[in-house]
């Protein structure tokens, strides 16, 4: 009797000790909160505050929530006369004392408050989620630009290569990071767990994810691979589950054909380079018998471009025949090869976004296939078409800085030579 009363004493210390943690006696609005995590109170009771406000903040509704986002952008701003008054402190002298206090007037609040906040378990994995709610209202509010760039700023430091993990995902991983990897597939849609199988199990897949410390059960990007004894030319006959599988050791090329991005909130927190240069250091020390790392990508922006050249005397008639569905391969592959080399933006990079990041990380444009992808996703998008990055790991830093500092498109001979040859449908007839 007195075994059990004393059990039931110490649950209730416990509860109500969580409950004080979370601060749910705590009557100060989410503002006033925030101005105390801020202050010497923060820095005694700031576990207490940060897990408080962070339950205030879920609890928001959605006008709740803008409002608190122009508070952080407003009231926790930088005082910009201060700063240019210690800016020209600093420049007449430059002491340690003056720097300190520049620097220190240069940082808005609201950095330090998103640190605060990053106390409490959990606390990485909400503050990604409120970035997601602060995306989803800059159209409407683009003055909450400085906002995103303080969690720009913050999420990058704390997402660095140094705390990154790469894991091997296969077909005993968990059932919950299972799950996610079929959530977040965003290239190649994943039917069912047969599907699933057939792209972890046999001996000629691999799939690879980063992981954080701080969100252990959430991937944050991943990459499926397939080994192959070619270079690809088709998604419908990598993922046909009439193939027969390969020997690791038998494989000559390594093909990325899937990576997906799992955060909306860490947009803007590249990691796709990271992964592949990891990916390969790792597929080459237990399959060192491969010769070729590429990617088998599609081409996302192909048919909105071709929409545009409709008029074009040029392109015209093919771009047309090309979105009817009646054009021959051999136009597909021309008219691929024009929009990837020379469809540019107003900054002179390329319009499509994959071709972007691969030429980003130092890839070439190797070659680009017709009836690669014929699911309603890869019709709709570039009407089946499909284009292989080359990873020349000999290459890569050189093709990086050419395109960094003067976006050089990379491309191998084959593709360059495809972007001028000539059409086989006949150009639209100029207008008399």
């Amino acid at each position: 009797m007195q075994r059990n009363r004393f059990l039931g004493d110490l649950l209730s210390q416990l509860f109500d000790r969580r409950s004080f943690l979370r601060g749910k006696d705590d009557t100060r609005d989410i503002y006033q909160l925030c101005q105390a995590l801020l202050s010497a109170e923060g820095e005694v009771s700031g576990l207490r505050l940060a897990a408080t406000i962070l339950d205030r903040y879920a609890a928001l509704g959605a006008d709740e929530k803008t409002a608190f986002f122009q508070f952080l952008n407003a009231e926790l701003d930088i005082d910009a006369q201060t700063v240019a008054q210690l800016a020209t402190d600093y420049a007449e002298t430059p002491t340690p004392a003056v720097f300190q206090q520049l620097s220190s007037a240069s940082e808005p609040k609201r950095q330090e408050l998103f640190r605060r906040l990053n106390q409490p378990v959990g606390a990485t994995q909400a503050l990604v989620a409120m970035r997601v709610d602060l995306l989803a209202r800059l159209k409407d509010h683009p003055e909450l630009a400085r906002t995103n760039l303080d969690f720009v700023h913050l999420l990058r430091s704390w997402f660095n290569r140094g705390f990154l993990v790469l894991q091997q995902i296969n077909w005993d991983t968990s059932a919950r990071i299972l799950d996610k990897i079929v959530a977040y597939e965003a290239v190649h849609h994943i039917n069912d767990l047969d599907d699933l199988r057939r792209r972890l199990y046999p001996p000629d897949r691999r799939c690879f994810a980063f992981f954080h410390p701080a969100m252990p059960g959430e991937p944050l990007i991943f990459v499926e691979v397939a080994l192959t004894q070619e270079i690809p030319s088709s998604i419908d006959a990598v993922l046909s589950d009439q193939r027969t599988p390969l020997e690791a050791d038998q494989a000559k090329a390594a093909v990325f054909y899937s990576i997906s991005n799992c955060q909306k909130g860490l947009t803007g927190i590249s990691f796709g380079n990271l992964l592949i240069k990891q990916v390969v250091s790792e597929l080459s020390l237990t399959c060192p018998q491969i010769e070729s790392y590429v990617t088998l990508s599609p081409i996302p922006g192909l048919n909105k471009w071709l929409a545009t050249q409709t008029e074009d005397e040029t392109h015209g008639q093919t771009a047309q025949t090309i979105l009817d569905g009646t054009a021959t391969p051999e136009d597909v592959r021309a008219m691929a090869a024009r929009y990837l080399l020379l469809a540019k933006r107003n900054d002179g990079l390329p319009v499509d976004p994959v071709a972007r990041f691969h030429l980003g990380n130092g890839a070439e444009i190797h070659d680009v296939h017709a009836d690669a992808d014929t699911s309603s996703n890869g019709m709709a998008q570039s009407s089946g078409a499909m284009v292989n990055y080359l990873y020349d790991l000999t290459q890569t830093e050189r093709n990086h800085e050419a395109f960094a500092l003067e976006a050089n498109v990379i491309a191998s001979r084959g593709m360059r030579a495809l972007s001028t040859t000539a059409l086989v449908t006949k150009t639209k007839e100029p207008t008399p």
